[in-house]
């Protein structure tokens, strides 16, 4: 009994171990050719595995797809949560936030290179999952932080603001060497997090006048 037992918790191991691998190969293909670019059986390929086996992990390359991008953003989406909870003032919380989601961004480009295909070729149905079971509830507390600071704001556009402007900055950094008044310490997170927080603060995240 006992060794039944066992053997299901090591298939069970294994699965998992399978399935997580998938998903870590995935990411890394899907970034680098976007969604169109790679087949199942390039996964597989890269995997190790044959096709056949990657469909007892996933119902198909959209599932996949959508597993993959939800894993690279939960990290990221658990530590931006600790940041909102945290007993300080609105703006103080802004501010870490900005730091720490300008610090997980510089460090994982398969992440943005991700958003930034999907931004590009994604079609409404991949948008609509990805907008309501993966960005919705961390846009929804950012938003009521930017509310918090200013009640008269629209929290959906600067909302949208904050994070454009962190990601932006990351995502012009091979054109930005070329560009003049370039300075290395522009790549770095902690001076972009400073900069665009100042840049809010200064303006942006109070309300319109016109």
């Amino acid at each position: 009994m006992n060794a039944v037992k066992d053997n299901s918790v090591k298939d069970k191991s294994v699965k998992e171990s399978t399935r997580q691998t998938i998903i870590d190969i995935s990411i890394k293909l899907f970034a680098q050719s976007g969604y169109a670019n790679v087949s199942v059986r390039d996964i597989a390929a890269a995997v190790g595995i044959k096709p056949a086996s990657l469909y007892y992990h996933f119902d198909n390359k959209q599932t996949l797809y959508l597993a993959s991008i939800k894993e690279v953003f939960s990290s990221k989406a658990i530590a931006l949560t600790e940041i909102l909870q945290i007993q300080e003032p609105a703006e103080t919380k802004l501010k870490y936030y900005i730091y720490k989601f300008s610090e997980l961004a510089s460090e994982d480009e398969p992440f943005r290179r991700l958003i930034q295909r999907e931004m590009l070729d994604g079609d409404e149905q991949r948008m609509q999952y990805l907008a309501e079971k993966v960005f919705q509830d961390q846009f929804n507390a950012l938003s009521l932080l930017v509310l918090e600071i200013d009640p008269q704001c629209d929290p959906h556009l600067n909302a949208i603001s904050v994070l454009s402007l962190i990601l932006y900055h990351l995502e012009t950094t091979p054109i930005r060497y070329f560009l003049k008044g370039y300075k290395k310490q522009h790549n770095q997170a902690e001076f972009i997090a400073q900069h665009v927080f100042n840049l809010l603060m200064n303006g942006l995240l109070r309300s319109d006048t016109l």
